[in-house]
C-alpha cells in the first residue's frame, strides 16, 4: 500500500473518549461560543461509519458525546421552553416569559400536541459513564440557551424529515347495512421530500424541516433513536445493516444575552446568536458487484456514489482554485449533500472528516481510493468564522442579581427573626420575671414587684394579641384577595386558553394558506424565471436589432448623400444632355425641312414628267418609250437641275458616314425574320449577339438593335436602332441611343386597264406598249434614307405594271 499521511491516525485499540477528545470536542466548543461545524464520517461500506457515530451501550460515540457535552456546560443556564421559537426561515425570534407560559400551556392543553417520547431502554440511555463526561470552558454565563435537534436523511438525492411524524389518510367509512359504518384499512401516506433554501445570510436550510426544541442529552438522544428508526438500512453481501442514505443530525444552539439587570433574556433578535453543529453519517461507497445488488440496490448504490463522486469533485477544485489561484465554478448543486453544506467550504464554520478503514483485503482498491480522497482534502484551508458581536453590557450580571435576591432574603430575615426562628414574637419581647423568693411574710416589696411584672406581661401579651389579630385579619384580607385573584386570574386563563385555541385554529389555517401561497409563488417564481429567460432573449434580439437598424439608418444616410451627390451631379449631366438634344432637334427640324422640301420637289418633278407625257401622247405615230428604272436625288440643290434628257442610270450603294473604324455591337434577336432582299444592312467590324452583354459592351463604342414590326400595309417593317455606348462612374456601360433608321419595302403591281372605247384600229400597237395615262403612270418611285450617323443603304423598289 502506498503511504499516506494524515493529522492524526487512530489504531484499532483507541476508545470512544480518546476519539471524541481529539475530533468532536474542539466542534462542541465552537458551537457553545456561536460557532458553526461540520464533522463527517467517510469510508467503504462495512468500515464502521455508524458505530463511530453512534456507538454502542456503555460506549457511546461522537453524536451522543457531542450532547453530554453540550448540556453538562449549559445545563443551569437553559431558558425555559418556548422562548427561543424558530420563524420557519433558519433564524430565531424571542418570546417574552409571559408569552412563553402561555405557549406551554396551550400545547399542553391542545388536543394536537405530539405524543409523549416512549422511554429508552435503559442500556440505551446510559451509553456515556459519569466519568467520562466533558464540560466546555469559557461559557458566558450571562446569556440564556436553547437546544433544537433535527434529523434529515438524503435518499437517492432526496432529502427527507426522519422526525416527521407519518399522517394516516382514512379512507371514508363504508355502511354494513346496520347502525354503525364499517371503516376500511387506514393507508399511509409516504413522507414527502424538502427543498433546500436560503436564507437572509445566503446560508441553506433544509425548508419545512421539524426542528424539536430539546432540555437534556437524554431526551435529544431519544428524539434522535426515533428518526433513527426511520432510516434507510438494507442487507447486502458485505453488510447486513448497510446504510443506503446519508444521515445529517443538526444540533441548533440559540443563545441570547440576559438584560441589564440579569433576570430576563433581552428582547432583542438581533443580539440573538444562532450556531449549529451538523454530524453527517455517509453512507459508504460500494460496487455493485462486490455487494450482489440488484433492482432498487443498484439505484440506491448509483446514487450514493454519484453523490461521493460530486463531493470529491467538489473538494478537489477547491485545492485547485486556491493551490494555482484560479476561479472556477464549483458543482455544489450537483448533488444535495453538498448543496446543503456549500456555507461550510466558503468558510462560515470549521470542517473536519474522521475517515474509517476496514482492513479487508477485498476492500483494498476501494480504501486505497478512500485514502488519497481524504489526503487530498487536508490541502484545502477553510476560513475560520468570525467571532460574534458581544451585546454591550458589562459581565457579571446573573451573580450580581442572584447576590442581591440573598441579601433581600437575609434583610427580610433579620426584620422577621422571631418568625423565621419560630417564635410567636414578631416586634415584642416579654419583660423578665423578678425573683420571687419570699423570706419574710411580712415582706412588702416582692410581691408588689412581682404582681407589676406580671401586670406588665399581660398588657404585652395583650398588645401581642392586638398586632397578632391585626396581622392575621391582614394576612386573611390578603389570602382572600390572592383567592380572588386566582379566581379571576383562572378566568383569564381559561378565556385566554379559548382565545388561544381560536388563534391556534386560525394559526392551522394561515399555516395551510402559507403553504398554497407558497406553491403558488414557486409555481411564480418557475414562470418568473421562464419569463426572465424570455425577456433576455427578446431583449438580446432588441439590441441585435437596434444595432441592424443603426447599421441600416447609417447605411440609408450615406445612400441619402450619394444620392444627393449623384442627384447634383445628374442635374449637370441633365442640363448638358438638355442643351445637347436642343441642338440636336433644332438639327433634326433643319432635315426635316430640307426632306419636306425634296419631298415637294419630287412631286414637282413627278408633275412635271406626267405631263411630258401627257404631251407625248398627243403627238400621232409616236410609240410609247420604254420602261426604265430612275434613281432620284435624296436632297435638293439650291435651284432645281434640268431634267435629263437621257435614261438615268442606278449609281452604286453608298455607306454611311458612321461606318468607319468603329467597332460596333450588332444585336439583332433570334426572332428577326430574314426577307430574302438584295441590299441587306451590313455593319463590317461588329459583335454579333442576340442578347446583349456587358462584355460585347465593354470592347465596342457603337451599338445597334434590330427591330420588325407590322406596318399599316401588312409589309414587315425593319428599324435600326443606333446608340453610343458610353461608360458609367460604377465600371459599368450605358448605351445612349442616337439615331432610328427605318428600311420598308414596298411591291407596285401594274395592272392593264381595259378600255371599251377608243381603242386603235389598225391593231399595230404591241402587247407591251403603254395605251393610256394611267398605265403611263402606274409607276411609283418611294424612298426611305436614314441620316449620315451609321450604317445604312438606299433602297428603291420599282415594279412595272404590264397589259397581261
Amino acid at each position: 500500500m502506498s503511504p499516506y499521511s494524515f493529522k492524526k491516525v487512530f489504531g484499532v485499540s483507541v476508545s470512544q473518549r480518546e476519539l471524541f477528545e481529539h475530533v468532536a470536542k474542539p466542534l462542541v466548543d465552537d458551537l457553545i461560543h456561536g460557532k458553526n461545524g461540520l464533522l463527517f464520517t467517510y469510508g467503504v461500506t462495512g468500515s464502521g461509519k455508524t458505530f463511530t457515530m453512534t456507538g454502542s451501550p456503555g460506549q457511546g460515540g461522537l453524536l451522543p458525546r457531542s450532547l453530554d457535552m453540550i448540556f453538562n456546560s449549559i445545563g443551569s443556564f437553559q431558558a425555559k421552553r418556548y422562548v427561543f421559537k424558530t420563524d420557519d426561515k433558519n433564524g430565531m425570534d424571542v418570546q417574552s416569559e409571559v408569552d412563553a407560559l402561555l405557549e406551554r400551556q396551550r400545547r399542553e392543553n391542545s388536543l394536537s400536541a405530539p405524543k409523549t417520547l416512549q422511554k429508552l431502554d435503559p442500556e440505551i440511555a446510559d451509553m456515556i459513564m459519569q466519568e467520562e463526561a466533558f464540560k466546555a470552558e469559557g461559557v458566558d454565563e450571562d446569556c440564556s440557551y436553547s437546544i433544537f435537534v433535527s434529523y434529515i436523511e438524503i435518499y437517492n438525492n432526496y432529502i427527507y424529515d426522519l422526525l416527521e411524524e407519518t399522517q394516516e389518510d382514512a379512507i371514508k367509512p363504508k355502511w354494513n347495512g346496520g347502525g354503525t359504518p364499517v371503516r376500511q384499512n387506514t393507508e399511509f401516506i409516504p413522507p414527502q421530500s424538502k427543498i433546500l433554501r436560503e436564507d437572509q445570510n445566503h446560508n441553506m436550510y433544509v425548508a419545512g424541516c421539524m426542528e424539536v426544541e430539546i432540555k437534556s442529552a437524554e431526551e435529544a438522544f431519544q428524539v434522535f433513536w426515533r428518526g433513527q428508526k426511520k432510516r434507510k438500512v438494507a442487507n447486502t453481501r458485505l453488510n447486513r445493516e448497510s446504510s443506503r442514505s446519508h444521515s445529517v443530525f443538526i444540533i441548533k444552539l440559540a443563545q441570547a444575552p440576559l438584560d441589564a439587570d440579569g433576570d430576563n433574556v433581552l428582547q432583542d433578535k438581533n443580539q440573538v446568536t444562532v450556531s449549529q453543529l451538523c454530524l453527517v453519517d455517509l453512507a459508504g461507497s460500494e460496487r455493485t458487484g462486490r455487494t450482489g445488488a440488484e433492482g432498487t440496490r443498484i439505484r440506491e448504490a448509483g446514487n450514493i456514489n454519484q453523490s461521493l463522486l460530486n463531493l470529491r469533485t467538489c473538494i478537489e477544485i477547491l485545492r485547485e482554485n486556491q493551490m494555482c489561484g484560479t476561479n472556477k465554478m464549483v458543482p455544489y448543486r450537483d448533488s444535495k449533500i453538498t448543496h446543503l453544506f456549500k456555507n461550510y467550504f466558503d468558510g462560515e464554520g470549521r470542517v473536519r472528516m474522521v475517515v474509517c478503514v476496514n482492513p479487508n483485503a477485498g476492500d483494498y482498491e476501494e480504501t486505497l481510493l478512500v485514502m488519497r480522497f481524504a489526503e487530498m482534502t487536508q490541502e484545502v484551508e477553510v476560513a475560520r468564522p468570525a467571532d460574534r458581536p458581544i451585546c454591550g453590557f458589562t459581565p457579571g450580571r446573573r451573580y450580581r442579581n442572584q447576590a442581591f435576591k440573598e441579601e433581600l432574603s437575609r434583610k427580610l430575615e433579620e426584620r422577621g427573626g422571631p418568625i423565621d426562628r419560630g417564635n410567636s414574637c414578631t416586634r415584642y419581647n416579654l419583660p423578665p420575671l423578678p425573683s420571687c423568693e419570699l423570706t419574710d411574710p411580712h415582706d412588702d416589696i416582692t410581691l408588689p414587684r412581682l404582681i407589676e411584672a406580671l401586670q406588665n406581661r399581660h398588657r404585652v401579651r395583650q398588645m401581642m394579641i392586638e398586632d397578632y389579630n391585626k396581622a392575621a385579619n391582614m394576612m386573611k384580607s390578603m389570602l382572600q384577595e390572592l383567592d380572588n385573584n386566582l379566581i379571576s386570574r383562572d378566568n383569564f386563563i381559561q378565556e385566554q386558553n379559548g382565545k388561544l385555541t381560536e388563534k391556534y385554529k386560525i394559526i392551522q389555517n394561515n399555516k395551510a394558506e402559507i403553504e398554497r401561497l407558497e406553491k403558488k409563488n414557486k409555481m411564480q417564481e418557475h414562470k418568473i424565471d421562464i419569463l426572465q429567460k424570455t425577456a433576455k432573449i427578446y431583449e438580446d434580439d432588441k439590441r441585435s436589432l437596434q444595432q441592424e437598424l443603426e447599421t441600416r439608418d447609417q447605411r440609408l444616410q450615406r445612400e441619402l448623400s450619394e444620392k444627393r451627390r449623384m442627384e447634383q451631379r445628374m442635374h449637370g449631366v441633365v442640363s448638358d444632355t438638355q442643351l445637347k438634344w436642343e441642338k440636336e432637334c433644332e438639327r433634326r427640324v433643319n432635315a426635316m425641312q430640307l426632306e419636306m422640301q425634296n419631298k415637294l420637289w419630287v412631286k414637282d418633278e413627278k408633275l412635271k414628267q406626267l405631263k411630258a407625257i401627257v404631251t407625248e401622247s398627243k403627238t400621232p405615230g409616236r410609240p410609247d418609250p420604254p420602261l426604265r428604272e430612275e434613281r432620284l436625288p435624296t436632297k435638293r440643290s439650291a435651284s432645281p437641275s434640268p431634267l435629263p434628257t437621257t435614261t438615268p442610270v442606278r449609281p452604286l450603294h453608298r455607306r454611311s458616314r458612321s461606318a468607319g473604324g468603329e467597332k460596333w455591337v450588332d444585336h439583332k434577336p433570334t426572332s428577326s425574320m430574314d426577307l430574302g432582299t438584295v441590299l441587306q444592312p451590313v455593319i463590317p467590324n461588329a459583335i454579333q449577339v442576340s442578347a446583349p452583354s456587358e462584355k460585347a459592351l465593354s470592347k465596342c463604342d457603337k451599338y445597334v438593335l434590330t427591330h420588325q414590326e407590322i406596318a399599316s400595309d401588312g409589309e414587315i417593317q425593319t428599324k435600326l436602332i443606333k446608340g453610343d455606348v458610353i461608360k458609367t462612374r460604377g465600371g459599368g456601360q450605358a448605351v445612349q441611343f442616337t439615331d432610328i433608321e427605318t428600311l420598308k419595302q414596298e411591291l407596285a403591281t401594274v395592272r392593264k386597264r381595259k378600255s371599251s372605247e377608243g381603242a386603235p384600229a389598225n391593231g399595230d400597237q404591241k402587247d407591251g406598249a403603254w395605251t393610256d395615262v394611267e398605265t403611263r403612270c402606274a409607276v411609283a418611285v418611294e424612298m426611305k434614307a436614314g441620316s449620315n450617323m451609321g450604317p445604312g443603304y438606299e433602297h428603291h423598289g420599282i415594279t412595272k405594271r404590264r397589259k397581261p
